[in-house]
């Protein structure tokens, strides 16, 4: 219950800083079996997009996050176990106990949703979007009854930019498109360019690289 109230409490805190507004273009809200996957800018991203999900669908919907970054402290552990049940997985392939691949089945077989961010790390530079990692392809081939819906969010690393302690409230937006499957023969090299270029066709006109 403390957890629950939590969450509501982060879903609505973001709102109320960024105005966040989601704009389901290609898609409408669904229970389907789906991963959601946007550009990486920031911390608060799949908090966002979590946020930016009906109340009803955030239950199924977990987000992938990186264990080495969330199991540093307790308050971190609880937030992104507790509040957000999220999937960990371990970057690092030396320190690794689990293939991150097998955590991310498992966890559609029991049912659930992902959010996740092909990128594989935060975009601080000036690229609109850094080029895909392979982890989404493997997904796609290992289940492919998911659909892969692309969400852009934009402004969010405006709201919360490196080295600032207070955020800037500024209005956020989520932007939903077509969900996509991988295609029967579809190569590695196609499906990412394919997935990239979905994601990229929702960033504003001047954003887009």
């Amino acid at each position: 219950m403390f957890a629950e109230l939590i969450a509501r409490a982060c879903s609505g805190a973001i709102q109320l800083l960024t105005g966040a507004r989601a704009l389901w273009l290609g898609c409408a809200p669904s229970s389907a079996h789906r991963v959601y996957y946007g550009n990486h800018t920031s911390h608060g991203d799949f908090v966002l997009i979590w946020s930016s999900l009906p109340p009803a669908l955030r239950r199924q919907v977990r987000p992938v996050a990186a264990a080495d970054y969330w199991q540093r402290d307790r308050l971190r552990r609880y937030l992104i176990d507790a509040v957000f049940n999220a999937v960990l997985v371990q970057r690092e392939a030396g320190s690794r106990q689990h293939d991150p691949l097998q955590v991310l089945c498992t966890a559609v077989d029991q049912g659930c949703s992902l959010i996740l961010f092909p990128e594989g790390t935060r975009n601080s530079g000036e690229e609109t979007l850094l080029p895909f990692k392979s982890g989404i392809y493997h997904l796609a081939r290992q289940r492919p009854e998911l659909e892969f819906v692309p969400v852009w969010i934009d402004n969010l690393k405006r709201v919360m930019p490196k080295g600032r302690l207070l955020p800037l409230p500024l209005l956020c937006t989520a932007s939903f498109g077509a969900p996509l499957r991988l295609q029967a023969g579809e190569d590695k090299a196609a499906f990412l360019a394919r997935s990239r270029q979905a994601l990229l066709a929702l960033a504003p006109e001047g954003a887009r690289a």
